[in-house]
């Protein structure tokens, strides 16, 4: 399986990784052994986990170039959302959602949702987890007897999001 396949070659690569994680990313950069994932952490696709500061490679003197390197610690029961940026020496916490496309570039306490560029609080993992339980539909309601795409057609959610502009 491919999300087992990511786990394990990362793991042979040095990337410590725990329990029950979906890792759609089979590269954490340069340095994965760097990399510390705790269980039941999800990383979607296109996700990029920096380990070092590649622009000290411009400074130099009689000693030569310079180097920084930075650990990554991701916590239990994360997800980080398709696209996301996590920059070297940052600590994501237990209970934390990081959005589509955030820029991680500090860490972030447990139980909070982020997102954007430079990641910034959006609200917290309760609220989030509030509002899915009541808005969201659960697995007992989805029918896995019907082909994905007609299950998917039966219960998806039709509005759109309002639109951004002088009426916020």
């Amino acid at each position: 399986m491919f999300l087992k396949g990511n786990v394990y070659y990362l793991r042979s690569l040095g990337a410590h990784i725990g329990k029950d994680c979906r890792i759609y990313i089979n590269d954490f950069g340069s340095e994965p052994f760097l990399v510390t994932v705790g269980d039941k952490v999800t990383i979607a696709g296109g996700t990029k986990i920096i380990t070092h500061n590649g622009s000290t490679w411009l400074i130099g003197d009689e000693r030569g170039r310079r180097y920084h390197y930075q650990r990554v610690e991701i916590g239990n029961n994360v997800f980080i959302g398709m696209n996301a940026i996590i920059l070297q020496g940052v600590k994501i916490g237990n209970n934390v959602i990081v959005g589509a496309g955030a820029v991680v570039t500090k860490s972030i306490q447990d139980g909070l949702v982020v997102g954007g560029n430079p990641a910034k609080v959006i609200t917290t993992f309760q609220n989030f987890k509030d509002k899915s339980l009541q808005n969201h539909i659960s697995e007992q309601e989805m029918n896995f007897e019907i082909s994905y795409e007609n299950n998917i057609n039966n219960v998806v959610d039709s509005s759109f999001k309002p639109n951004i502009g002088r009426n916020e």
